[in-house]
Parts: C-alpha cells; structure tokens; sequence
C-alpha cells in the first residue's frame, strides 16, 4: 500500500487531506513541523511527501531540500501543496527539489488527480 507523509501543522487542512487520502484508499502517516517530517520520512520511508511551506522549527523549502538529499530519499515524490502562491514562491519551492507544486485551496479531485500521477492505486 502507498503510503503518504501528510506535513501540515494546520489541524484543519490536515484532517480534510488526510480524510480524502484515506477515502481513496492511501495509508497516511502525519508531521506537524518540518523536524518531525525529518524524522518520519527517514524512519517510515513513505512512497510521498505532501508538504506545507510554512511550518515550524523547519520551513517546507528546507526539508524539502534535506529530503532530496538523504540517500534512498530522492526519488521520493515531494508536493508541495502550500498557501504561499506567488511565482517566485513555486520556483524556489521547485528549485529546492519538489516534483509538483500545488497552492491552497486545492480541490480533492485536482490533488487526487495529481497523486495518481506518482502513486496508482492498486
């Protein structure tokens, strides 16, 4: 089963994300700050990362950018599904390793659709 690495310290983005995943039938493992995410992601090796930009301790750029650089890590997939929606916000957030960038609010079925694109359910 695919598993998705939800970060968000919003509780309510994150329950309407984890509600939609988990309807569709992915497994889904939660941070609510960019330590934690480091941590997770390491120990759990998920199939995605969702991550926020605005977190705390650590911003999403930087785990981001750490995740692509932790070795058995840098094929896995990082969205960035975030409320920073500026261009110059998606570059860096692109340059920094992320495979797609999504700005908030997101509708489940464009997120669901994009998903698919990197985790086919089975």
């Amino acid at each position: 089963m695919n598993r998705i690495l939800i970060v968000e310290d919003s509780r309510t983005a994150l329950h309407l994300v984890q509600q939609e995943l988990i309807a569709v039938g992915y497994e889904v493992l939660i941070a609510t700050d960019g330590e934690e995410a480091l941590r997770i992601a390491c120990d759990e090796r998920p199939s995605l990362v969702l991550l926020d930009v605005v977190l705390p301790k650590i911003n999403g750029y930087q785990v981001c950018r750490r995740l692509k650089a932790e070795p058995g890590m840098e094929n896995v997939p990082v969205i960035m599904l975030t409320s920073k929606n500026k261009d110059s916000d998606r570059h860096w957030g692109m340059e920094q390793g992320a495979d797609a960038y999504l700005a908030k609010p997101v509708e489940p079925e464009a997120l669901l659709a994009l998903l698919a694109e990197y985790l086919p359910l089975a």
